[in-house]
Formats: C-alpha cells, structure tokens, sequence
C-alpha cells in the first residue's frame, strides 16, 4: 500500500464526520449509531439521505451545499476514495455530511426502520453478468432492503451511464409494484435544468468524455406489508 493510501486512512482515523463499520463487527452487533445518527450524529431532526457507493463524495458534498435543511451520508467501502468527501466537508465545515465506510448490503445493521428519507444511487457497477444480478443494487432483495430503514414516502433516485442498469431498473420497479416517480434515458436532453442533476462525480467526468449519455430514474416502494 503506497505511502498516500496510509495517510488518507490515518486522516480518516480522526475525521469526525466519518464513521468505520467492520463487517464483522456489524454482524455481530449492529452499528451503535443505528436508530441514534439524529441525536448522536448529526445532533438535529432534519432527514437523512444516503449516497450509495459515493465514491469520492462528490455528490453527498453537492446535495449538502444545496440542502442545508437536509442531512446527507456518503456510504461506501473505498476508504481511501471517502477520504476526498470527508476532507471537503472538514474543511468547509459541513456539519449536515457524514460518510459511512462498510457493505452497502449491511446498511441495514446500520439504520432503524424509518431512519432515512431518501437514497441516491450515484453510478453503480451495473453488475451485467448474469450471475452477478443479486448485487446490482437496484436488485429486488436490495430494494427489500432499502425498505427496511426508509420512511413510508421514501424518494430513490438512480443516475447511471448504464443503459442496461436503467432498463433492468425501471422492469423492476414496476414488475415489483413500485411506483416510477419519473425517467429520462438522457438527462442531457429531457432534464438539463434540473439542479439535482447537475452534480458531477468523477466517474460521471470519465463517462462523459467516452461520449456515453446519463441516465436518470427516480422511484418510491410500496409499502411493507
């Protein structure tokens, strides 16, 4: 591990706004914070969203700039990609961003029922090999998942270079029930006014510069039963 990886996961050691969840030990025992991040984290009663696979932060840090009245946590296992996000928001003193490094598919050791408002899924591995399907996180156990610590009128957005992952995502959301809030398959064309979509990551950048169009999908789950 070069010198630069050991100093980005020192730096995270000690960043308030990040928080380290070991598999094991969420597995075990669930993360401390479950049902506690409005008292004991963000010390407020704004609602949470959560960026799923954030990467360097870039749009957990976006959204927090321009919701100030929401609070905003980056999730991923990349530590020394988090450290990026976790840095801006120190600096800047964002006191409505947190970042949360563990498993996506263990958030819900991590959250209570309720706990979270709205979830954005920011450029996923569309997982295309068949025998990869259960980990595309727009796959029916993940949203099965999802619904285990989202509010009742939960929002989910989806922005993706995938073509193949919007498809599969839309036949899902309402092959499931679930209710298509709206859709555009190139929001450069159908969406280029909308603010939420304007935030760049930096593999949305890479992405772009291959001439490859961004999607967008935003959807809300039926109820649990």
């Amino acid at each position: 591990m070069g010198k630069n990886k050991h100093r980005k996961f020192a730096d995270n050691e000690t960043f308030e706004n990040m928080v380290q969840a070991p598999r094991t030990d969420l597995l075990e025992n669930g993360l401390p914070l479950k049902g506690k991040w409005h008292k004991e984290f963000f010390k407020n009663d704004k609602p949470i969203v959560l960026e799923l696979g954030c990467g360097k932060g870039e749009y957990t840090v976006g959204l927090g700039e321009r919701f100030p009245d929401k609070n905003f946590i980056g999730i991923d296992i990349k530590g020394a990609r988090m450290w990026r996000g976790a840095r801006t928001a120190t600096d800047n003193k964002m006191d409505n961003i947190g970042f949360l490094r563990t498993h996506i598919e263990l958030i819900h050791n991590c959250f209570a029922k309720g706990e979270v408002s709205e979830i954005w899924i920011t450029f996923p591995d569309p997982q295309i090999k068949y025998r990869r399907r259960k980990k595309r996180l727009t796959a029916p156990d993940m949203l099965d998942m999802y619904r285990q610590i989202l509010t009742d009128d939960a929002i989910i957005h989806l922005k993706t270079d995938s073509q193949f992952l919007h498809g599969y995502t839309l036949g899902i959301v309402e092959g499931y029930g679930h209710k298509v809030l709206d859709s555009s398959y190139d929001i450069d064309r159908q969406k280029a006014d909308n603010e939420l979509l304007k935030i760049r990551t930096n593999y949305e950048g890479i992405f772009r510069d291959k001439g490859m169009t961004i999607t967008y999908i935003k959807f809300q789950l039926s109820k649990l039963d």
